[in-house]
Parts: C-alpha cells; structure tokens; sequence
C-alpha cells in the first residue's frame, strides 16, 4: 500500500509540480482517488456519499497525507451545497412550500430548540459552563443538509414522507443558523472581557440584515430574475445562459451568507423562484455536472477532517458522544415528529435520518473556541464526534429503510389498508391503479420529487412497492372513504389507470361527483371509454391505442428513412385530428 501511495504522489507532483493554480495539486488529487475508488462503491451499490467521505479520510492529512489540509477543498466543496440547494428548490414550487409550512415552522422550530436544550444540559452535566454547553448543544442539533438530501435523492425518497419531512426540518435548521451565531458572537465577547454586550443590539442588527437579505432576493428574483432569463435565452447562446444560472445561485448565496444567513438557503430560494418558469428544465440539466462535481469535494473535506490523532488519544470520549447524540437526537425527533400526527414508522425513519451532526458544527464550534468559549480539546473531540457521526448518515438511512420493512411485514392486514402515513400529504397526486403504468408515472413524479400516494388490490403488489418505500397501498379507490384516507381534498391531481374499462368509468364519476375541482387525468383503452371518461368528468384523456399507434408508427417511419421532422410533424398532426373528432363525436 505504501508503495502505492508514493507513486500516487509522485503522478500528482508530475502534473502539478511546474504550475502554480490555487488548490491544482488538491484537486488532481481528489479527482484521481475518486476514479480509482468510487467504481468499487458503484459496485457493490453503497452510497457515494460514504464514498467520498471514505475517500477524505484516505488521502487527508491523518490519512496518506496526500492532502496536507483541506480547507481549499472545504471553500471550494460549499458550492457544491449552494447547488445542490439551487436544484432542490427549482423542483419544489410556492405551492408545495406552502404546504410544507408547519413542519419548516412548527416541527422543525421545535426540533432545534428541544434538541438544542437537551444537548446542552448534558454537556452542562458534565462540568462543562453553561454558554460552552448551550453552544455545543445548539451545534449538534443541528444535521447535514447536504448529506441527508444527497442520500433521499439516491434513494429515491425525497418525495416520499420521511423525505418530505426531513427536508423540512432542515430549512428550519439553516435559518436557525443566525440566531446561533449571534449567540457564539455574545458568547465569545463576554469571554474576552465584554461584559457590556448589548444582546438586543447584536440579534436585532442579525436579524434586520437576513431580513433583508431574503427579501432583497425574492423582489429582485420575482420581477428581475425571469425578464433577464428570457433576454438571455433570446440570444440562443448556451454558454451565457449557463453563465447566468451560475450567477444566480452564487449571487444568492452569497448575499444570505453576508447577512448570516446560510448560503445554500440564499440558492434555495433563487431555485424557488424559477422553479414555475419555462426555463427550468434547461438550468436543471446545466447546473446537474457542476452539482455532481463539487457536492464530492464538499463531502472530501468533511472526511479530510476526521483527525484520527483525536480518536486514538480520546477513544471513549468520542465514542461516548457520538452514542449519547445519536440516540438522544433520534429520540425526540421521532416522539416530536410523531406528536404532529406522523405515523410511527415515518417518525422512526425521520429521527434516524436527522440524529447524526451537521457541516454548521464545525463553524460554529470553531467560533465558539477561536473566541475562549470553549476549550480547545473539547472543540477538537465534538468536531470529530459530528464528523464520524455524518459519516454514519448512510448507513441510519439504511437501518431505516430495514426496519420498515420488518415492521409493515409484523403488522399484516395494516399495511393493505391507507394508514396515517398519508395524512401529512399535502398538494400530492393520486394513482389509482399501480400496475406497469402507474409504476412509470409513480417513477416520473418521484425523479420530480413530487409526492404521491397510490392505491391498487394487488395485495402482492402493494406490499412489494412499499418494501421499496413507495406509498402504495391495497384499497379500492373507487370507495371514498379510501380516497378521503389518502387526502383526496388535499390532492393536487388524480391519476386513473385502471385496466378495468367500467371500473374506471365508475371512478371518475365518483370523483367528480363528490370532488367536482380536482384535475382526474385518466387512460383510456378505445375510443369509446375515451367518450365515457369524457363524459363521465375526466379533465384529460389519454387514448392508449392511438398512442402506441402512433408511436410505433414514428419508429417504423425513422427505421425506413423518413426525416424526423416530417415524421414528428404528421404524428402531431394525425393525434390532434383524431382527438378533434372524439371532442366532435362528443359534442354531437
């Protein structure tokens, strides 16, 4: 291994050796040990996420020391999080926030305050003082932004509840951030000496500013940001437009984080307000490699920080903490979770997700010891507890995913039936229906990370998808009070793709005669269910044969030689004509 690590080094010097670019020598570094070992991950499918963080800990200072420090790649790597926010908030709109608001405000406001207290009288236990224990507690209560949402996403449930409710908390949790570091500043001036520290002053001036900051964002995003988008999008010049996406999300970040404020919620909130215009599906594609990329140096730095020096000389103490966080984090966030109406099982997953620490940690503690509030190997113990303990991230999502599964397997006709797993859904979509079309369009919504509940009686089927950690179950959903368990009035859209021709009729006529303003998509299988659904109150109607007719009509045409224009041309026209004769059919 050792002769390994020298020529590693020797190919990194090669490179790098006569050219003096910032971080070059880091970067070639981080970009040859992920090629070499992110396959084997890939591989045996663990999450890229422990991967890169295995991969910092390797090459880092207390590893190989092929990395002598990381905080190049630590202030290169935060971009990745402003990104990766940016993203998330292009595929959530105003609408869905809004119907996320008593979790951001009210459980993940009770997250961080009852967590934060806890934490503290612990550390207060044990002989530590009260502003040392307060700012610790406040440290760890809060997670990782980037690594629980980068770990939903992998695993395709960050529409699901947990996801949707974790996500939630941790918004809270980056704009607790403020009121922490006001706190660390007042700390930190008392200890050297500032005892006439006007409290009210300092936290009035933090909160004047982030206000300011995010209004700022939201008036010149909402009547600036879309004029400019469409100014550069008429010059048809990729590269400024991908110029302009960079600029936006970094702008943003950078005028929350000068305001104290996180910088990733400045990117969320500029990915929110373009998350509802015609551009959104271009900055998604461009902004992907840039995400990708820097989200891995983020998540190096993290593993380049693990000194293992700290580890050996305080073993105990580390392992120590990391077990009373863990356990103590998941226990109130479960019970809190679980006292707003959430179902065990969710609240078990979500207090799981969130126990381990988060990237703010290390600010904050490094603030509170730079500024005599902490001692320094005290510091140096919490910070490496938080950064094992995130390391550990991907492995409570799987603990979660496998405790699900064996509690809906002892629970038995329970999981047939809709639970109160489906009561916090909010602006969601209803399928009825889950055989091979449904799955595809439960697939599409979830890749948008738009929540849906759907409901089939298949029994096999329906316990398979959940094992999964999709939100199907066995109900009948031409029965309403099936659909009034899976929040039918709380739906933005149901979706029928019975097989069964009258069964489906008899749906749509149900819906629209109890829910007369919910949009019902349906599938159609000839022309004349496509007239009943019509008829029956359907918003839109997709003719199943006609569709595959036509499609297969259009690979038969390319196959033979027809030019795709023409070809993409006569199969738009053909479908609109045959749906304007059903619409005449209809009217007549």
């Amino acid at each position: 291994m050792g002769g390994e690590v020298q020529a590693a080094e020797a190919a990194v010097e090669a490179v790098a050796g006569g050219i003096h670019v910032p971080y070059l020598r880091e970067v070639i570094v981080f970009l040859i040990a992920a090629v070499a070992v992110m396959p084997l991950f890939h591989w045996f499918r663990a999450s890229t996420v422990l991967g890169y963080l295995f991969i910092g800990a390797v090459i880092g200072p207390h590893g190989f020391a092929l990395i002598a420090e990381g905080i190049g790649l630590s202030e290169i790597g935060e971009l990745g999080v402003v990104f990766l926010l940016f993203t998330i908030g292009l595929e959530l709109s105003w609408q869905r926030l809004r119907s996320m608001r008593t979790y951001v405000l009210g459980l993940g406001g009770a997250q961080v305050l009852l967590c934060g207290l806890a934490l503290a009288g612990v550390f207060l236990l044990t002989g530590l003082s009260g502003p040392a224990s307060t700012i610790l507690g406040f440290a760890l209560a809060l997670s990782s932004t980037a690594i629980v949402t980068q770990l939903l996403i992998e695993r395709g449930e960050f529409a699901a509840q947990p996801g949707r409710i974790a996500f939630s908390i941790l918004l809270m949790q980056d704009l607790a951030v403020v009121p922490i570091l006001v706190m660390v500043s007042i700390f930190s001036a008392q200890a050297q000496g500032g005892d006439e520290v006007n409290v009210f002053s300092l936290a009035g001036m933090a909160t004047l500013k982030a206000a300011v900051a995010v209004l700022l964002i939201l008036t010149v995003g909402r009547y600036v940001l879309r004029w400019v988008y469409g100014v550069v999008a008429r010059t048809r010049n990729p590269e400024l437009f991908l110029a302009l996406s960079l600029l936006a999300a970094l702008l943003t970040a950078v005028a929350t984080g000068a305001a104290g404020l996180s910088m990733a919620l400045g990117a969320f909130l500029a990915g929110l307000l373009l998350s509802d215009t015609e551009f959104r599906p271009q900055i998604e594609t461009d902004i992907q490699p840039f995400k990708s990329l820097l989200l891995g140096l983020f998540f190096i730095s993290v593993g380049l920080g693990m000194d293992f020096t700290v580890l050996r000389d305080s073993f105990g103490a580390v392992l120590g903490l990391i077990a009373m966080f863990l356990a103590l984090k998941t226990v109130l966030i479960g019970l809190l979770t679980f006292s707003f109406g959430l179902s065990k099982l969710c609240s078990l997953r979500t207090g799981l997700l969130l126990a381990s620490g988060g990237e703010f940690a290390f600010v904050v503690i490094s603030g509170a010891a730079t500024g005599g509030v902490l001692p320094l190997e005290v510091a140096h113990v919490v910070q490496l507890a938080a950064a094992i303990s995130m390391a550990l991230t991907p492995g409570l999502a799987v603990l979660g995913g496998w405790l699900q599964t064996r509690l809906e397997g002892k629970e038995g006709e329970r999981e047939r039936n809709a639970d109160t797993l489906a009561e916090g859904l909010e602006a969601h979509v209803i399928i009825a229906g889950y055989g091979r079309v449904g799955r595809i369009i439960g697939r599409l919504l979830r890749e948008q990370q738009v929540p849906y509940v759907a409901l089939d009686l298949n029994a096999a089927l329906s316990r398979a998808a959940r094992t999964r950690g999709e939100l199907v179950y066995y109900g009948d959903a031409a029965r309403t009070e099936v659909l009034e368990r899976v929040g039918i009035e709380r739906a933005s859209a149901v979706v029928v793709t019975l097989d069964d021709s009258a069964a489906a009729s008899r749906l749509v006529r149900a819906l629209r005669t109890k829910w007369a303003d919910v949009p019902i998509f349906a599938r159609a299988r000839d022309r004349e269910h496509m007239l009943d659904l019509e008829e029956a109150g359907a918003s839109a109607v997709v003719h199943e044969a006609l569709e595959a007719s036509l499609q297969l009509s259009g690979h038969v045409l390319k196959a033979i030689g027809a030019p795709n224009d023409a070809t993409t041309t006569l199969i738009d026209r053909v479908r609109g004509e045959v749906y304007e004769r059903q619409v005449a059919a209809k009217d007549e």
